[in-house]
Protein backbone atom coordinates (compact mmCIF):
# COMPACT_ATOMS: atom_id res chain seq x y z
CA UNK A 1 0.00 0.00 0.00
CA UNK A 2 1.64 3.45 -0.80
CA UNK A 3 0.48 5.77 2.15
CA UNK A 4 0.79 9.05 -0.25
CA UNK A 5 -2.65 7.94 -2.03
CA UNK A 6 -4.25 7.49 1.11
CA UNK A 7 -3.58 11.03 2.23
CA UNK A 8 -5.62 13.72 0.28
CA UNK A 9 -5.74 17.44 -0.19
CA UNK A 10 -9.30 18.97 0.08
CA UNK A 11 -11.19 22.04 -1.37
CA UNK A 12 -13.51 23.21 0.97
CA UNK A 13 -16.65 22.54 -1.21
CA UNK A 14 -15.35 19.12 -1.95
CA UNK A 15 -15.64 17.95 1.44
CA UNK A 16 -18.15 15.76 2.50
CA UNK A 17 -20.12 16.80 5.06
CA UNK A 18 -21.83 14.21 6.63
CA UNK A 19 -18.37 11.42 6.40
CA UNK A 20 -16.40 14.92 8.28
CA UNK A 21 -18.86 15.32 10.83
CA UNK A 22 -19.64 11.39 11.63
CA UNK A 23 -15.50 11.09 11.67
CA UNK A 24 -14.66 14.50 14.27
CA UNK A 25 -18.00 13.18 16.08
CA UNK A 26 -16.44 9.56 16.63
CA UNK A 27 -13.25 10.56 17.58
CA UNK A 28 -12.20 9.85 21.16
CA UNK A 29 -10.50 13.45 20.65
CA UNK A 30 -13.53 15.09 19.59
CA UNK A 31 -13.32 18.50 20.10
CA UNK A 32 -16.45 20.94 18.94
CA UNK A 33 -14.59 23.36 16.98
CA UNK A 34 -13.76 20.49 14.03
CA UNK A 35 -17.22 20.04 12.68
CA UNK A 36 -17.62 21.67 9.54
CA UNK A 37 -20.96 24.03 10.90
CA UNK A 38 -17.85 25.69 13.40
CA UNK A 39 -15.08 25.91 11.16
CA UNK A 40 -17.61 27.61 8.56
CA UNK A 41 -18.34 30.19 11.66
CA UNK A 42 -14.77 30.95 12.78
CA UNK A 43 -12.12 29.97 10.05
CA UNK A 44 -14.51 30.77 7.32
CA UNK A 45 -11.90 30.04 4.39
CA UNK A 46 -10.68 26.10 5.25
CA UNK A 47 -9.71 23.44 3.27
CA UNK A 48 -8.46 19.49 4.48
CA UNK A 49 -6.28 17.49 4.80
CA UNK A 50 -8.42 13.66 4.39
CA UNK A 51 -6.63 9.93 4.90
CA UNK A 52 -8.71 7.60 3.16
CA UNK A 53 -12.08 7.38 3.34
CA UNK A 54 -12.58 9.69 6.29
CA UNK A 55 -10.44 8.22 8.74
CA UNK A 56 -8.44 10.91 9.96
CA UNK A 57 -9.00 14.19 8.86
CA UNK A 58 -7.71 17.72 9.68
CA UNK A 59 -9.02 21.36 9.35
CA UNK A 60 -6.95 23.97 7.62
CA UNK A 61 -7.71 27.11 8.05
CA UNK A 62 -5.92 29.96 6.01
CA UNK A 63 -5.51 32.47 4.72
CA UNK A 64 -3.57 34.34 1.37
CA UNK A 65 -1.80 37.61 1.21
CA UNK A 66 0.63 38.63 -1.34
CA UNK A 67 -0.08 35.22 -2.80
CA UNK A 68 1.42 33.15 -0.42
CA UNK A 69 -1.22 31.18 1.67
CA UNK A 70 -0.16 30.56 5.47
CA UNK A 71 -1.86 28.54 8.10
CA UNK A 72 -3.36 29.93 11.10
CA UNK A 73 -5.64 29.49 14.26
CA UNK A 74 -8.90 31.19 14.42
CA UNK A 75 -10.47 32.94 17.30
CA UNK A 76 -12.78 30.99 19.37
CA UNK A 77 -11.14 27.68 18.20
CA UNK A 78 -8.87 26.69 20.53
CA UNK A 79 -7.79 23.11 19.76
CA UNK A 80 -7.48 21.54 15.99
CA UNK A 81 -5.32 19.46 14.64
CA UNK A 82 -6.24 16.07 13.72
CA UNK A 83 -9.27 14.04 14.06
CA UNK A 84 -8.72 11.35 15.33
CA UNK A 85 -5.29 11.00 16.48
CA UNK A 86 -3.20 8.75 14.11
CA UNK A 87 -0.20 7.04 14.68
CA UNK A 88 2.74 8.61 14.49
CA UNK A 89 4.23 7.75 10.81
CA UNK A 90 0.53 8.71 9.33
CA UNK A 91 1.16 12.19 11.31
CA UNK A 92 4.32 12.78 9.62
CA UNK A 93 2.38 12.59 6.45
CA UNK A 94 0.30 15.14 7.55
CA UNK A 95 2.74 17.23 8.65
CA UNK A 96 4.75 17.36 5.86
CA UNK A 97 2.38 17.45 3.60
CA UNK A 98 1.20 20.73 5.02
CA UNK A 99 4.45 22.45 5.06
CA UNK A 100 4.41 21.42 1.19
CA UNK A 101 1.34 23.13 0.21
CA UNK A 102 1.63 26.49 2.73
CA UNK A 103 4.68 28.78 3.17
CA UNK A 104 4.00 29.88 7.15
CA UNK A 105 2.08 28.02 10.21
CA UNK A 106 1.28 29.12 13.24
CA UNK A 107 -1.70 26.70 14.18
CA UNK A 108 -2.52 25.00 17.41
CA UNK A 109 -3.12 20.97 17.79
CA UNK A 110 -5.31 19.07 19.63
CA UNK A 111 -3.85 17.54 23.31
CA UNK A 112 -3.99 13.91 21.75
CA UNK A 113 -1.61 15.36 19.19
CA UNK A 114 1.83 14.45 20.15
CA UNK A 115 4.72 16.69 19.17
CA UNK A 116 7.45 14.84 16.72
CA UNK A 117 10.82 14.99 16.20
CA UNK A 118 12.99 15.51 13.67
CA UNK A 119 10.50 16.95 10.94
CA UNK A 120 12.34 19.52 9.17
CA UNK A 121 11.48 23.11 9.19
CA UNK A 122 8.37 22.26 11.70
CA UNK A 123 8.27 22.94 15.34
CA UNK A 124 6.07 21.98 18.32
CA UNK A 125 5.45 24.36 20.66
CA UNK A 126 3.46 23.25 24.30
CA UNK A 127 0.71 25.64 25.64
CA UNK A 128 -1.53 24.84 28.44
CA UNK A 129 -4.97 24.30 28.59
CA UNK A 130 -6.96 24.07 32.09
CA UNK A 131 -9.67 21.09 32.98
CA UNK A 132 -11.42 20.30 36.35
CA UNK A 133 -13.13 17.16 36.48
CA UNK A 134 -16.73 18.01 38.37
CA UNK A 135 -17.20 14.23 39.31
CA UNK A 136 -16.16 14.89 42.73
CA UNK A 137 -19.11 16.52 45.10
CA UNK A 138 -18.72 20.49 45.67
CA UNK A 139 -17.38 20.09 49.28
CA UNK A 140 -14.63 17.83 47.47
CA UNK A 141 -13.92 20.39 44.76
CA UNK A 142 -14.45 23.21 47.00
CA UNK A 143 -11.37 21.81 49.38
CA UNK A 144 -8.95 22.30 46.35
CA UNK A 145 -9.31 26.08 45.48
CA UNK A 146 -6.37 27.78 46.20
CA UNK A 147 -6.54 30.64 49.38
CA UNK A 148 -6.88 32.93 47.14
CA UNK A 149 -9.68 31.82 45.39
CA UNK A 150 -11.41 31.06 48.85
CA UNK A 151 -10.62 34.53 49.44
CA UNK A 152 -11.78 36.35 46.65
CA UNK A 153 -15.36 34.08 47.34
CA UNK A 154 -15.78 35.10 50.65
CA UNK A 155 -15.68 38.89 49.45
CA UNK A 156 -17.62 38.48 46.38
CA UNK A 157 -20.76 36.57 48.47
CA UNK A 158 -20.71 39.88 50.76
CA UNK A 159 -21.61 42.01 47.73
CA UNK A 160 -25.47 40.70 46.97
CA UNK A 161 -24.59 39.39 43.93
CA UNK A 162 -27.02 37.39 42.06
CA UNK A 163 -26.60 35.06 39.15
CA UNK A 164 -28.92 34.86 36.03
CA UNK A 165 -28.59 31.78 33.23
CA UNK A 166 -29.71 31.98 29.73
CA UNK A 167 -29.48 35.72 29.57
CA UNK A 168 -30.16 37.00 26.14
CA UNK A 169 -27.02 37.07 23.36
CA UNK A 170 -28.24 40.80 22.48
CA UNK A 171 -27.45 41.94 25.98
CA UNK A 172 -23.90 39.80 26.37
CA UNK A 173 -22.42 41.46 22.95
CA UNK A 174 -23.56 44.75 24.25
CA UNK A 175 -21.30 44.15 27.24
CA UNK A 176 -18.64 42.12 25.46
CA UNK A 177 -18.02 45.26 23.01
CA UNK A 178 -17.84 47.58 25.60
CA UNK A 179 -15.43 45.85 27.64
CA UNK A 180 -13.11 44.34 25.90
CA UNK A 181 -9.14 44.84 26.40
CA UNK A 182 -8.57 44.18 23.10
CA UNK A 183 -11.67 45.63 20.30
CA UNK A 184 -12.81 42.43 18.35
CA UNK A 185 -13.36 43.30 14.53
CA UNK A 186 -17.22 43.86 13.65
CA UNK A 187 -16.34 40.41 11.46
CA UNK A 188 -15.02 38.67 14.76
CA UNK A 189 -18.10 39.64 16.61
CA UNK A 190 -20.09 38.60 13.94
CA UNK A 191 -18.54 35.09 14.15
CA UNK A 192 -18.76 34.97 17.95
CA UNK A 193 -22.71 35.95 17.92
CA UNK A 194 -23.37 33.47 15.34
CA UNK A 195 -21.34 30.92 17.30
CA UNK A 196 -23.42 31.39 20.76
CA UNK A 197 -26.81 31.91 18.93
CA UNK A 198 -26.45 28.09 17.17
CA UNK A 199 -25.28 27.21 20.56
CA UNK A 200 -28.79 28.83 21.96
CA UNK A 201 -30.63 27.41 19.04
CA UNK A 202 -29.71 24.09 19.76
CA UNK A 203 -29.36 23.68 23.06
CA UNK A 204 -26.06 23.41 23.68
CA UNK A 205 -24.65 27.04 24.62
CA UNK A 206 -25.97 29.08 27.59
CA UNK A 207 -24.92 32.98 28.63
CA UNK A 208 -24.40 33.20 32.59
CA UNK A 209 -24.39 37.00 33.72
CA UNK A 210 -24.05 38.27 37.18
CA UNK A 211 -25.28 41.08 38.51
CA UNK A 212 -25.10 44.00 41.06
CA UNK A 213 -27.83 44.93 43.21
CA UNK A 214 -28.90 47.63 41.43
CA UNK A 215 -28.81 45.37 38.40
CA UNK A 216 -26.32 46.28 36.40
CA UNK A 217 -24.48 43.44 34.94
CA UNK A 218 -21.15 43.13 35.49
CA UNK A 219 -19.79 39.51 34.78
CA UNK A 220 -20.47 36.82 32.43
CA UNK A 221 -19.63 33.69 30.57
CA UNK A 222 -20.86 31.56 27.18
CA UNK A 223 -20.70 28.38 28.06
CA UNK A 224 -20.57 25.66 25.40
CA UNK A 225 -22.06 21.80 26.18
CA UNK A 226 -20.25 19.17 24.21
CA UNK A 227 -20.72 15.98 24.66
CA UNK A 228 -18.75 15.03 28.48
CA UNK A 229 -17.15 18.66 28.33
CA UNK A 230 -18.33 22.01 29.34
CA UNK A 231 -16.33 24.80 27.72
CA UNK A 232 -15.62 28.13 29.40
CA UNK A 233 -15.77 29.83 25.81
CA UNK A 234 -15.98 33.35 26.14
CA UNK A 235 -16.33 35.69 29.03
CA UNK A 236 -16.05 39.39 30.10
CA UNK A 237 -15.98 41.36 33.02
CA UNK A 238 -16.33 45.29 33.65
CA UNK A 239 -14.62 47.00 35.99
CA UNK A 240 -17.57 46.97 38.64
CA UNK A 241 -17.53 42.46 37.93
CA UNK A 242 -13.39 43.14 38.71
CA UNK A 243 -13.89 45.30 41.64
CA UNK A 244 -16.66 42.58 43.25
CA UNK A 245 -15.40 39.79 42.15
CA UNK A 246 -18.17 39.05 40.15
CA UNK A 247 -16.43 35.87 38.01
CA UNK A 248 -15.43 34.01 41.18
CA UNK A 249 -18.88 33.82 42.11
CA UNK A 250 -20.17 33.03 38.43
CA UNK A 251 -17.58 30.34 38.15
CA UNK A 252 -18.22 29.02 41.64
CA UNK A 253 -21.91 29.28 41.70
CA UNK A 254 -21.99 26.91 38.00
CA UNK A 255 -19.39 24.49 39.77
CA UNK A 256 -21.57 23.86 42.43
CA UNK A 257 -24.48 23.12 39.82
CA UNK A 258 -22.32 20.65 37.94
CA UNK A 259 -20.54 19.43 40.92
CA UNK A 260 -20.93 15.28 41.22
CA UNK A 261 -21.87 15.10 37.48
CA UNK A 262 -19.33 12.69 34.96
CA UNK A 263 -18.38 16.02 32.91
CA UNK A 264 -15.00 18.46 32.55
CA UNK A 265 -15.42 21.93 33.02
CA UNK A 266 -12.52 23.25 29.97
CA UNK A 267 -11.22 26.68 30.55
CA UNK A 268 -9.86 26.91 27.18
CA UNK A 269 -6.20 27.80 29.21
CA UNK A 270 -4.37 30.72 28.90
CA UNK A 271 -0.56 31.64 28.34
CA UNK A 272 -0.86 35.25 30.50
CA UNK A 273 0.17 34.39 34.00
CA UNK A 274 -2.78 36.05 35.80
CA UNK A 275 -5.70 33.75 33.98
CA UNK A 276 -3.64 31.22 34.54
CA UNK A 277 -3.96 31.67 37.75
CA UNK A 278 -7.23 32.01 38.10
CA UNK A 279 -8.62 28.74 36.27
CA UNK A 280 -5.72 26.92 38.62
CA UNK A 281 -7.20 28.68 41.83
CA UNK A 282 -10.67 26.75 41.16
CA UNK A 283 -8.49 23.71 41.24
CA UNK A 284 -8.43 23.04 37.42
CA UNK A 285 -4.74 21.21 36.17
CA UNK A 286 -3.08 21.81 33.12
CA UNK A 287 -3.13 20.06 29.49
CA UNK A 288 -0.38 20.22 26.80
CA UNK A 289 -1.32 20.79 23.84
CA UNK A 290 0.82 21.92 20.29
CA UNK A 291 1.47 25.08 18.73
CA UNK A 292 2.49 24.04 15.09
CA UNK A 293 4.75 26.40 13.85
CA UNK A 294 7.24 26.31 10.23
CA UNK A 295 8.32 29.65 8.46
CA UNK A 296 9.26 29.31 4.54
CA UNK A 297 8.40 32.66 3.41
CA UNK A 298 10.73 34.84 1.39
CA UNK A 299 13.54 36.16 3.08
CA UNK A 300 12.21 40.02 3.89
CA UNK A 301 8.52 38.97 5.28
CA UNK A 302 10.32 35.95 6.98
CA UNK A 303 11.61 38.36 9.91
CA UNK A 304 8.72 39.70 9.94
CA UNK A 305 6.97 36.72 10.92
CA UNK A 306 9.87 35.57 13.47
Amino acid sequence: MNNTFNLQYIKHEDVDSNKWNRCIDKAPNCRIYGYDWHLDRTAIIWDALVWGDYEFVMPLPFRQKWGIRYLYQPLFSQQLGIFPSPPNNIAVLFYTELSKRFRFSDSHLNSENTALKDLNEITFLARKNYLLQLLPNYKELAGSFSKNTKRNLIKAGKNNLHLITGIRLEEYLEFKKKNLPIKLTTKELESLKSIIALGQYKGFGEIYGVYTPDNELCSAVYFCHWKNRIIYMNAASNERGKELGGMYFLVDKFIQKYAGENITLDFEGSMLPGVARFYHGFGATPETYFQLKFNRLPLPLKWLKR
